[in-house]
Formats: C-alpha cells, structure tokens, sequence
C-alpha cells in the first residue's frame, strides 16, 4: 500500500469517528460551556465510549514506534488525522499526544521509554509539559526555575503557569535551569511524576472557550538523577522539536477548522434569503467563501510539504513558523465570516461555529504568538542572528 493510499484509509476511518462520535456529542459539550452550568464536558462513560471506539478502530499510537506497539505512521498521514479531527469542537486527543511523544522518543533512556513512553503509547497514562512563566513567558533567558543536583537526587525550585492537562496528567515534562547560564544553554528537561512531594498545583486558570490551564509550584521537589530527559543544558533543542511538532498538527486542525465553518456557511447561504435573494448570490458573502477555499487549499500545501520534510529528517523550524501564523488566522477569520454569515444565529452558544472560533483564537497565542514568529520568520529572511 502507497503513503497516498494509507493516508487516504486512515483520513476515512478518523472522518467517520469524528462523524459518528464526536459531533453528535457535541450538543452536550456546548452545553456544558454555558454560563452556570455544573455539566462536565464529557461524562465518564462518554469518554470510555471515545476511547473505546476508537482503540477498536486503531486509532492508537498512530505515530508512535512500531517497536513500543504503535503503527509509525509518516507526518503527512497524521496530518490528515489532525484535519479531520479538528472538524469537531469536542476535544478529544487519540492517544498519545504527539509532541510529547516525540520529545520522549528523541532523547529518553531506555529506561525512561519503558516507564513512561511505552504507557502513554498505550493510553495508560496522560503528561503535560512545563514551559511557560509568570512574567517570562516561553523566553528561555527569562526562565528562573532552577534545578540544583544534591547528591542522588535533583532539587526543583520555581513556578510555572499556562499548563495545560496539569491535574489530569500522571507526568509533568518540565524545563528548568542548571547553573548561571541565562542563555539556552542551561536548560535541562526533567520529567515529574504527579505525585511527587513540592510538586504544588497552585491554581486553575479558566480559560477562553471553557478550558482551564493550571499555575504549578515547585518547592524543594526532589526527583531522582535520572530524571533528566535527555542531557543536562540540553533541554532546548527537544523542546523545540516538540513545538515544531504541535505547530505542525496545529496547522492541520486549523485546517479542520476552517472547513467545519466554511460547510456551516455554505450550507446557511443557500437556504437564507434577505430582501427575496438568496445570501450564496450576494457578493461580499461569494468573496468570503473564495477566501476561505483559497487559503485553506494552501494551507494543506503549507502543511503538506512541511510534513514531508519532516519525515525526510528535514529542519522546518522557518515552515512551522509560517504554518502556525497562517492557520492560525485562518480559522479564526474562517469563522468569524462564518458566524457574521449566519447572523444573530451565529452568535449563538448552541451552534459550534463560537466554540471553534474561540479555539482558534486561543491557537494564536499559545505556541508561540502570531507576533513573535512573524518577527522570527523576517529575521531568518534578512540572516539576522537569533531567527
């Protein structure tokens, strides 16, 4: 079987998953986002149902090694998986989340593979990653959690914040400082279990859209030496190839994204008429819809090519850059034309065109602000250091 062909097999499989169980869940999700509602997003036997389906479906460990279980499907697959997943505004990750796996898979011990990779491939176990600060942001010469080596055991000190999935994960990827370097050079990655005594969940932090991300403290949280992941000051590059890795799969959601509002647009502008004209026939609302196509027909281009080099081992670090800006921004203007199109049924909370707009909102910021990779792009452009 051809790439082209286990792509398209694998696309059908996740569009009738996403069809078949996450879009009619939808109504009880969007419920649960109202104002006052003591609803949870999805209910536990909900949840056991995605699972389920979607193990029985081998939808699991689509990326992951051949060798810890998993398929090792190439990135331009799992970016068709990543489209079609974003149609839904149910949040729903196929286990596992792929840019953790990736920094395990690149720079963990055998050991640490066996721990924690081989069960988070096979959905026993969920992570999150630690990046962020308060006031510093992802800059890494502004990060002021440290990491002392006492004997057999590391001491952590410092606070993050904007960590997503922090409650519900069994481990916690965190990025501290070794030593006086304030450059990138003394950041390390070690790996937190939940559990762990001085690993402190400060606060959660609601959200845009009805989410939350989570402040965490570490006071004197000892782990043990061989929890680095992967060399001491060597944090940076991994954690790199990490964002790389979400930027890319967000491009791909965006994408689904983008089509889930473009079909509620077009299907609403061919039934709606105002002053005896159908709104498919008005101008501005065909100029949109052209928009839409246009830039989402090349945002698969962008993200296509980009998996590709991926998969051959190339750098993309200039293309994911590009790729988050621009779908990024895509969908968000996808769906705000999209809601602006249906009128006052647009501003609705019932429908799913507010709830994917706000994600898409959100998707401008985390990563890496639309600002800050527009200035990184220009910079690698003119050869300046630091693009």
């Amino acid at each position: 079987m051809s790439d082209d062909e286990q792509t398209a097999m694998i696309r059908e499989t996740v569009a009738k998953f996403v069809d078949r169980e996450l879009i009619p869940l939808e109504p009880h999700y969007l419920k649960s986002k109202l104002p006052g509602s003591a609803h949870p997003e999805l209910s536990a036997e909900q949840r056991k149902r995605l699972r389920d389906v979607s193990k029985e479906l081998g939808l699991w460990g689509l990326d992951a090694p051949e060798d810890l279980g998993g398929h090792d499907l190439p990135t331009r697959t799992m970016a068709a998986v990543h489209e079609e997943l974003g149609r839904s505004a149910v949040p729903f990750v196929l286990p596992p989340d792929s840019p953790n796996l990736r920094m395990l898979q690149a720079v963990g011990t055998e050991a640490q593979k066996k721990k924690y990779l081989q069960p988070y491939i096979e959905g026993r176990m969920a992570s999150a990653i630690a990046i962020s600060e308060p006031g510093a942001g992802g800059d890494p010469a502004a990060m002021k959690t440290r990491a002392v080596l006492e004997g057999e055991q590391w001491v952590l000190n410092g606070r993050k914040i904007w960590i997503s999935n922090a409650r519900a994960a069994d481990f916690i990827i965190v990025m501290a400082r070794v030593g006086s370097d304030q450059r990138q050079g003394g950041i390390t990655s070690f790996i937190v279990e939940q559990a762990t005594p001085g690993f402190i969940i400060e606060r959660e932090i609601p959200m845009l859209g009805g989410g939350s991300t989570y402040e965490i403290v570490f006071e004197d949280c000892r782990i043990p030496k061989d929890s680095v992941l992967g060399e001491v000051g060597k944090g940076y590059a991994p954690m790199q190839l990490r964002l790389r890795t979400r930027r890319l799969e967000m491009g791909s959601t965006c994408i689904g994204i983008t089509k889930r509002a473009l079909d509620m647009l077009c299907e609403h502008a061919k039934q709606r008429e105002t002053f005896g004209v159908k709104l498919a026939e008005r101008q501005a609302i065909q100029w949109w819809i052209a928009d839409i196509a246009t830039r989402m027909h090349a945002c698969r281009l962008m993200v296509r090519e980009a998996a590709d080099k991926t998969d051959r081992g190339e750098d993309i670090r200039h293309e994911a850059s590009m790729i988050k800006v621009f779908a990024t921004e895509m969908a968000y203007e996808a769906c705000d034309h999209a809601m602006q199109t249906l009128g006052a049924l647009g501003m609705t909370l019932e429908l799913p065109l507010n709830a994917l707009w706000q994600k898409a909102r959100l998707m401008r910021m985390y990563e890496g602000p639309s600002e800050v990779h527009r200035q990184s792009i220009a910079r690698r452009v003119l050869g300046l250091r630091g693009g």
